[in-house]
């Protein structure tokens, strides 16, 4: 299509196009196949249908192995063969896949437990949406350094990329690991995000925050802040199990693949 050739060929940003398809669609029907086996161990019906955990050897394979995998062998076969289109955008969709996979169970290898349907299982939501949001800013063809302006130039860039990534990584002190992570590749989100207070928590608040402005923390990121989050990470990923049966959601499995 001409369209496409114009807009993602032309411009070389079909690799990304693709990798970004691959880790939504496979996000998509990856959490919906898990909401879907959980629904059915909720509310057994006594057939065994075609969904369910894959067990091999009596052990419960989470699909984040899978991916793992997935990234691996992509890796592999691009920095091998270097194909040309469009083998070079069958493995940016497998390559997203694979990430997809990875993330959606991001908070079961931060936390090396199966919380996958506990509350700390809505880390994973945050890692999707910012994996995500990266890859959209990628597409756009956002540099997280800008470009360069000749030699005269060359000092007042290399200030300009050292206030930027200072401001990323105070960000990241300051417990806003999203805004870090796009701020990256986008400069003012950086910028935005270090001038403003501190989750209350985090490493900056406990060193710098006191009294009042401490005070201002927490209430800026208090339970309003965490409901409106939590609410939104539910819409994508289902609500976690409640606080008495994680426990016994997390000793039976995650009800996923």
């Amino acid at each position: 299509m001409d369209w496409y050739d114009r807009v993602f060929v032309d411009t070389g940003r079909a690799a990304a196009m693709w990798a970004l398809a691959g880790f939504l669609v496979t996000f998509v029907v990856v959490r919906g196949i898990s909401r879907r086996i959980r629904a059915k161990r909720r509310k057994p019906t006594g057939k065994r249908g075609l969904l369910g955990d894959i067990h091999i050897g009596g052990v419960h394979v989470h699909h984040q192995v899978w991916g793992i995998l997935l990234v691996l062998v992509v890796g592999l076969l691009e920095f091998r063969y270097d194909p040309a289109a469009p083998w070079r955008e069958v493995l940016a969709a497998l390559f997203g896949a694979g990430a997809a996979l990875v993330l959606d169970e991001f908070a079961l290898w931060f936390h090396l437990d199966d919380v996958y349907w506990a509350q700390r299982g809505r880390k994973s939501i945050d890692a999707v949406l910012v994996g995500g949001a990266l890859g959209g800013l990628l597409l756009l063809e956002a540099s997280p350094i800008g470009e360069t302006r000749g030699e005269s130039a060359m000092w007042s860039y290399l200030l300009g990329v050292g206030v930027h990534l200072v401001t990323a990584l105070v960000c990241l002190l300051k417990g806003k690991l999203a805004t870090g992570v796009l701020g990256v590749v986008v400069p003012v989100i950086a910028l935005v995000g270090a001038f403003r207070l501190a989750k209350p928590e985090s490493m900056w608040a406990r060193r710098r925050y006191a009294g009042r402005k401490l005070d201002r923390a927490r209430r800026r990121f208090g339970a309003g802040y965490t409901a409106r989050h939590n609410r939104l990470r539910d819409l994508f990923g289902g609500a976690p199990e409640e606080p008495e049966t994680e426990s016994v959601s997390e000793s039976e499995g995650s009800g996923r693949r």
